[in-house]
């Protein structure tokens, strides 16, 4: 019985220890997960609107991999609301966003 605890115990360990060599992430309560804006690539788009009061920004953008999400315009939350000062409408952008507690945000301008 002894042996098949042990057994037990180093099979949940050698799993926990592949989950991690092969870059699965588990969440911890209290934890936190690192974004996937942090690697992903930037999306071309085109400024449509800037609202600082909404702290919003609608782009007319081309396919965002990391959320796999299509061409399209649409109204984004912004992580930093002075990332709106950096940009205008009608100029072209590239952009990093992610999403975030359910709403989908830009965390990163290039222009």
């Amino acid at each position: 019985m002894k042996q098949k605890l042990i057994s037990l115990a180093l099979t949940a360990a050698l799993g926990a220890f592949a989950g991690l060599a092969t870059g699965e992430e588990k969440h911890h309560a209290g934890g936190s997960q690192p974004s996937a804006a942090a690697s992903a690539s930037l999306t071309n788009g085109e400024v449509r609107k800037v609202d600082k009061d909404a702290k919003k920004i609608t782009i007319k953008h081309g396919p965002i991999a990391n959320l796999d999400m299509p061409a399209m315009t649409m109204v984004f939350q912004v992580k930093d609301p002075t990332l709106l000062d950096q940009v205008k409408a009608g100029e072209k952008v590239k952009f990093v966003a992610d999403k975030v507690g359910g709403a989908y945000v830009v965390v990163r301008f290039e222009k």
